[in-house]
């Protein structure tokens, strides 16, 4: 009888301890899923809370940022125009000082002296757009204009200064665009190019004029190609005076 109240006992004594320990169970579950609530409604709050953060302002591009090939070529142009302009003073300047110097070293400074002149007389199938003209090999004057404005000016001057007196060179370049309308405009596309030189006598105290003439040999039945020509024209002054002819 006392071993069946001792087992009675400790059935109850284990069932005791089994529900305290459920009821320990229950509440760490209670806890942790109050825990877990808590934590999502803190995330919540700071995702709530959060402001978007300003994308950095970009960088601002100036000037033409698709420059175009038409805005290049008129720049190019122009600072072609500028340093073939240079190198005309530069060559003439050049020309000048040399001639002087060899004016002084052989004592002539009021010796000889030359005139040169271009003139075009070319008619209006060719457009002059490149000019060179050298003396003795130096050259003293060179211009490249595509736009005409070589052409229009018809008669000027190249040199006018002293000179050594005794034999001299002239030599001379000239490069023509064909120019036409119509059933003519073909001939836009072809260029003619003449050179000559001409081998003159400075006399001592004379000032020696030379007109150096572009113009059109043959007739209607010549070639295009052949009839650009040029003819140099020498006359012969008393130097400080008008003077005849030579």
């Amino acid at each position: 009888m006392l071993r069946t109240s001792l087992a009675s006992g400790l059935c109850i004594f284990a069932l005791l301890v089994a529900n305290v320990a459920a009821a320990q169970d229950d509440a760490a579950d209670k806890t942790a899923d109050k825990k877990d609530a808590k934590d999502k409604k803190d995330a919540k709050d700071t995702v709530k809370d959060a402001k978007p953060v300003a994308p950095a302002p970009e960088e601002q591009v100036t000037g033409d940022p698709n420059p175009t090939a038409g805005s290049y070529m008129v720049q190019l142009k122009g600072l072609e125009q500028r340093v073939n302009e240079l190198k005309e003073r530069i060559f003439r300047s050049k020309a000048r000082l040399n001639l002087l110097k060899e004016t002084v070293l052989h004592g002539v400074i009021a010796g000889s002296r030359a005139l040169i002149m271009h003139k075009n007389d070319m008619g209006s199938s060719f457009r002059l757009i490149k000019l060179v003209y050298a003396v003795d090999g130096a050259q003293i004057y060179a211009k490249s204009d595509d736009s005409g404005g070589l052409d229009a000016k018809r008669e000027f001057e190249i040199f006018n200064g002293s000179i050594v007196p005794g034999n001299h060179t002239v030599s001379v370049l000239m490069i023509f665009r064909g120019h036409g309308y119509g059933i003519f405009s073909y001939l836009k596309g072809y260029k003619f190019t003449v050179r000559s030189s001409h081998t003159f006598t400075a006399g001592e105290g004379k000032q020696t004029g030379i007109t150096v003439h572009a113009y059109e040999k043959g007739n209607i039945t010549t070639e295009l190609k052949d009839r650009p020509a040029v003819k140099f024209e020498v006359n012969l002054y008393a130097t400080g005076g008008k003077g005849g002819g030579q």
